[in-house]
């Protein structure tokens, strides 16, 4: 059984497999080597006199290793190998629980602990690597993903009011699942279950400060702390790049990357960038894209010396049954919203893993500065909801428009959105003596850092481990995102442009044009090709009487839509209810799920 739940995460971890077995645990490792190839092996044990101590299965990186194995060498540990994993071994060891306080990276970890009879589950501070746990009667199932879990035989794969909920709002809940009784272990979050039952803490939150520094020295601090995580997240004994757009957020990234390198004597930097073949003839601009990508990708390339590549797509690519299999496979849930974007890059990753096993992503900037244009929408700030599902910005996250409306009544998502709204925003640090719109800007930022981007680092996590490439989102360093947390919005966006902050801190390391560039989020196909395939695909699923989508769907409009002829161009927010009652079909045949509503 533990082979079998191993085995899921194969791609996960596609140069190693380890077993660890003892009395009361069995812990599985799939292993994608990174740092310390040959020393890396996990499940790591730590022994003394040949009595185990601790064992750990541990997924991501820590980019302070290097200052936290001497301070252990300094504490009297000694070390067998180069890797992380062995140094956050000997940290848990050294500080028991409170370790993970001191780790800076990306990480979910399980450590065993012999003498204590203990599991601890620890997941990292923003929920940029995922750790599902199952609690049983007698213990505990966890894995990376829910397909470990659920390749236990003792795990049912039902799925409930509040599980389908999940897959149908674009509104994360921090700790929920979709499949019944299983959980999330919450960023900033640790787990314990031993033979007292299961305990959980937060060893890390966002907390309100008073931000004393002056403009010159906060646009310093944001550089100097963007310097430092680039670099860190550079080390790696195996091929990297960066994952370029020719945005603000990406282009910062890479120019820090490249000069970094070059500081070291190496490089070029090799960077990668996206787009549709059919775009480069033909592009119409939409509300949010006004152009596309190509241009300021290779400008900002070729301004810091990088070696860069584009992945060109097409819509028969995006729906080839195979891609589509493996983006569900990856994901375990529907993945309905940003439907084209998540075989874009499932594509995007595959190519580029052919070269490199580690990326570096401009992932998180937009949250953590401001970028959005919720941020300034006086609606969006108004509003009673959460700001990306205000008029505006609602039509993107739009996939409802098919399923029946009893269906919606008899889950009220409406009340749930309600509910789950007014819990984050009592959650949101307050700082006393704030004025009421820095007090709004808080609540939009956390909720931007708590729930929206949750999504997001979900998204391109199991995109890119897919297909066995590890994505480092500088972004989300946590000494990054307390700092700018805490800057008032009234010096974030000083000069009345979005990321105004994030602008002026690199301001010397960019182009003009990719400077100056407005916030345009990742493309979407517009060849009507693609939405066609879906219309048809629509047809067929309508067609076969035993489709297990067909009693969650008005079958009026699913016929009216699927006989509806794709215009000229193709766009997102047309194409939401076809991509929500496609996967969930999809969905509901490849995992045998029970619906229990």
């Amino acid at each position: 059984m533990l082979r079998s739940m191993t085995d899921t995460l194969s791609c996960r971890g596609p140069d190693d497999e380890g077993l660890w077995l003892d009395r009361h645990v069995a812990l599985g490792h799939r292993r994608l080597a990174v740092i310390d190839l040959a020393g890396g092996r996990q499940p790591m044990v730590a022994d003394d006199d040949g009595r185990v101590r601790a064992v750990l299965s541990f997924c991501g990186e820590v980019y302070n290793y290097r200052e936290l194995r001497a301070e252990l060498r300094g504490h009297g540990h000694r070390f067998r190998t180069d890797s992380d994993t062995e140094v956050v071994l000997r940290a848990y060891l050294q500080w028991g629980e409170r370790f993970a306080e001191r780790l800076n990276g990306m990480f979910a970890l399980a450590v065993w602990d012999p003498d204590r009879a203990e599991l601890l589950l620890v997941r990292d501070r923003m929920g940029v690597k995922p750790l599902y746990y199952h609690p049983l009667p007698g213990g505990v199932l966890f894995g990376s993903e829910p397909k470990a879990i659920l390749a236990c035989p003792l795990v049912s794969r039902r799925v409930d009011a509040d599980g389908l909920c999940e897959v149908l709002d674009m509104v994360k809940t921090p700790g929920a699942a979709v499949f019944g009784g299983m959980l999330e272990v919450r960023p900033g979050e640790a787990v314990t279950v031993g033979r007292h039952g299961t305990a959980v803490h937060r060893y890390w939150t966002l907390t309100a400060n008073e931000h004393t520094d002056d403009l010159p020295t906060t646009i310093a601090t944001v550089r100097e702390l963007l310097q430092d995580t680039v670099s860190r997240q550079l080390i790696a004994d195996v091929p990297l790049c960066v994952l370029l757009s020719g945005g603000l957020d990406s282009s910062a990234v890479t120019a820090l990357a490249a000069r970094a390198l070059a500081g070291q004597g190496l490089g070029p930097l090799r960077s990668f960038a996206v787009d549709f073949a059919a775009a480069i003839d033909r592009f119409e601009p939409d509300a949010v894209r006004g152009s596309t990508d190509r241009p300021y990708a290779r400008e900002a390339a070729r301004h810091v010396g990088a070696e860069h590549s584009e992945v060109l797509l097409d819509s028969a690519e995006l729906v080839e049954p195979g891609v589509r299999a493996a983006v569900l496979r990856a994901n375990d849930q529907p993945p309905a919203y940003w439907g084209d974007m998540w075989p874009s890059l499932y594509l995007l990753f595959r190519a580029i893993r052919e070269h490199s096993t580690v990326a570096l992503s401009g992932e998180a900037a937009d949250e953590l500065f401001g970028g959005y244009r919720w941020f300034r929408n006086p609606a969006a700030l108004r509003g009673t909801t959460f700001p990306w599902l205000t008029p505006g910005s609602a039509r993107y996250f739009g996939g409802l428009g098919l399923l029946d409306e009893g269906l919606t009544e008899k889950l009220d998502l409406a009340e749930r959105r309600r509910a789950a709204y007014a819990d984050a925003v009592a959650e949101v640090p307050v700082l006393p003596g704030e004025d009421a719109t820095e007090r709004r800007m808080r609540e939009v930022t956390y909720l931007n850092l708590t729930r929206f981007v949750r999504a997001l680092l979900d998204r391109k996590d199991r995109m890119s481990m897919a297909v066995g490439l590890e994505v480092r989102v500088p972004f989300c360093d946590h000494r990054l995102v307390e700092y700018v947390f805490n800057v008032p919005w009234s010096m974030k966006a000083f000069d009345g442009r979005e990321k105004s902050l994030l602008r002026a801190a690199v301001a010397d390391l960019l182009p003009d044009s990719v400077r100056w560039r407005v916030k345009t989020p990742y493309p979407a196909i517009q060849d009507p090709g693609y939405e066609r395939a879906l219309r048809a695909e629509l047809a067929a699923v309508l067609a076969d009487r035993d489709a297990p989508v067909l009693p969650l769907l008005d079958l009026r409009r699913a016929r009216a839509a699927a006989g509806r002829p794709a215009g000229e161009v193709s766009l997102p927010y047309d194409r939401g209810g076809l991509e929500m009652a496609l996967w969930l079909n999809r969905w509901l045949v490849a995992y045998g799920v029970t619906l229990d509503l």
